[in-house]
């Protein structure tokens, strides 16, 4: 996690960079910029953000739903412990580049007010899955982890679904308050998530009023 972290805070300095300071990376407000660069930067903005929306899109009200409803809990858990962590990393990059791209094109001291609020809602965007990524999804992991433990001493936990962990859970005090936990911390990350989902919804629709169809 360490280079990763690194890699991110590189990525967050470069894109505060471009919106504060573009004309170190050789953004100009005036509309001359080689027509060349332009394009490359509005198709990175593009897919970037495209690749940021679809995957939170899939993985917040597809994937996960599916993978929970047909998975035994315990081996649910385990691949989601891979896959977040993967999932907050892409759509956190994504947001950056995407973030960075439009700075680029969008330089804040020329920016209009509607400018600088997408501008608002990319940088909510990539914050929220930066603390899910590095403080939220550790978290969850651990205690998911501490919570399979006690449940496989109970044998619980090759089942889909809830029920047999909520009956365990009337009887056993130490899983009851695991489950509190586990529920708490797990909360703030989909809270997080949502929060991301949100502001990169607040920018589709931006992005939808400058199509010209």
């Amino acid at each position: 996690m360490g280079w990763l972290t690194r890699f991110l805070t590189a990525v967050a300095f470069l894109a505060a960079g471009v919106i504060f300071s573009p004309e170190t990376f050789g953004s100009l407000s005036k509309g001359e910029n080689p027509a060349k660069v332009l394009i490359f930067v509005k198709l990175a903005h593009l897919l970037s953000f495209a690749t940021a929306w679809g995957a939170a899109l899939w993985a917040t009200f597809i994937g996960g739903i599916i993978m929970f409803k047909n998975l035994p809990r315990h081996q649910f858990g385990n691949l989601q412990s891979k896959m977040f962590p993967a999932y907050f990393t892409l759509v956190g990059s994504c947001c950056a580049i995407s973030l960075s791209a439009f700075g680029y094109l969008h330089p804040w001291k020329s920016s209009s007010t509607v400018e600088k609020y997408q501008l608002g809602f990319l940088v909510s965007a990539f914050a929220f899955n930066l603390t899910n990524l590095l403080v939220f999804t550790p978290m969850t992991i651990d205690m998911m982890k501490q919570r399979h433990k006690v449940e496989r001493e109970n044998n619980i936990g090759d089942e889909v679904g809830w029920s047999k962990n909520r009956e365990k859970a009337k009887t056993i005090p130490k899983l009851a308050a695991m489950n509190k936990k586990f529920g708490m911390i797990h909360g703030l990350s989909s809270l997080a998530n949502i929060f991301s989902f949100g502001s990169l919804a607040m920018h589709s629709w931006y992005l939808a009023g400058k199509l010209d169809l």
